[in-house]
């Protein structure tokens, strides 16, 4: 990203990075406490509400055309209720918190093998030799992982639902996203998100809440965190970069994720993934690396 951004900009992969990790593990904490999708609605209401009242507030324009609407409603379905729903389907289904964020990390490689057909955009040679590099560094974190814990299959299959939702949403913001106002994104995206998950809702769950101050705190981080702040830096930074290179800062999210859920809950954190998440990190330096 240039020098001559705004602060926020520059400091946006940092803050989305923090805060979209912890969310793994604060949502693992709230499963405790709720049913996977009656979290989810009870999150994606509140922002609903909270993107309404700004609305009101502020009238920024609305889309113009039904394909804008429709544009934005498919973003807010593929990430809230596709890659949210089922990325709690697996926490709930045993998988460790850092594991499911780990196999997240194939969402910069599937972006960049898609990328090229689908928005027009080169994938260089460094790119290419960052994005091999950080997947055998998530490659090694989740094996030294899966020898502690072995991770559901059925967990499994719900995390690669929703990495398949994160990537196809990631590219459909690249090729069809419109800079919206960022309270009509926000209004319209977790609108159809909610709308998605309420047949799974109404089907599986009862609406029981334990409503305790822990939970109050699990839900405060989900909704301003996790819904507010970290997917509106997402949505902002594939706007104004290559959608492989933005991509490609989820393999700092796996190492980052793994610490935090080792401190919440106790997830040990074997000694050959620190060198996973070391070759990670380099592989996240080369692929979002210009060329001089």
């Amino acid at each position: 990203m240039s020098s001559d951004r705004p602060v926020w900009l520059r400091l946006a992969p940092v803050i989305f990075l923090c805060l979209w990790s912890g969310g793994y593990g604060v949502a693992k904490v709230g499963l405790g406490y709720a049913a996977p999708m009656t979290i989810l609605a009870l999150r994606f209401a509140l922002v609903v509400a909270a993107m309404a009242v700004l609305w009101a507030m502020l009238r920024p324009p609305l889309p113009k055309t039904r394909a804008e609407w429709g544009h934005l409603a498919i973003v807010g379905l593929l990430i809230q209720s596709v890659y949210f729903g089922m990325t709690y389907y697996a926490l709930e289904s045993g998988v460790a918190a850092g594991t499911v964020a780990l196999l997240m990390t194939l969402q910069p490689i599937a972006v960049g093998l898609i990328a090229p057909r689908w928005t027009g955009e080169r994938v260089g040679w460094r790119q290419w030799c960052g994005l091999i590099l950080g997947l055998i560094g998530a490659g090694v974190v989740i094996g030294a992982r899966s020898a502690l814990e072995p991770p559901s299959e059925v967990g499994f299959v719900f995390a690669v639902i929703g990495l398949a939702g994160i990537v196809t949403a990631s590219l459909w913001e690249k090729r069809f996203g419109l800079r919206h106002h960022p309270v009509t994104s926000n209004l319209v995206g977790y609108a159809a998100g909610l709308v998605g998950i309420l047949p799974l809702l109404a089907l599986q769950e009862d609406l029981s809440i334990d409503w305790t101050w822990p939970f109050v705190g699990v839900l405060f981080y989900l909704v301003v965190g996790n819904s507010l702040v970290a997917v509106g830096l997402l949505l902002a930074m594939i706007r104004v970069g290559d959608v492989a290179r933005v991509s490609a800062l989820f393999f700092l999210v796996p190492p980052l994720a793994a610490v935090i859920a080792w401190v919440m809950l106790g997830e040990v954190m074997p000694p050959l993934a620190w060198v996973g998440m070391a070759l990670a990190g380099v592989g996240v330096v080369l692929a979002t690396r210009k060329a001089v």
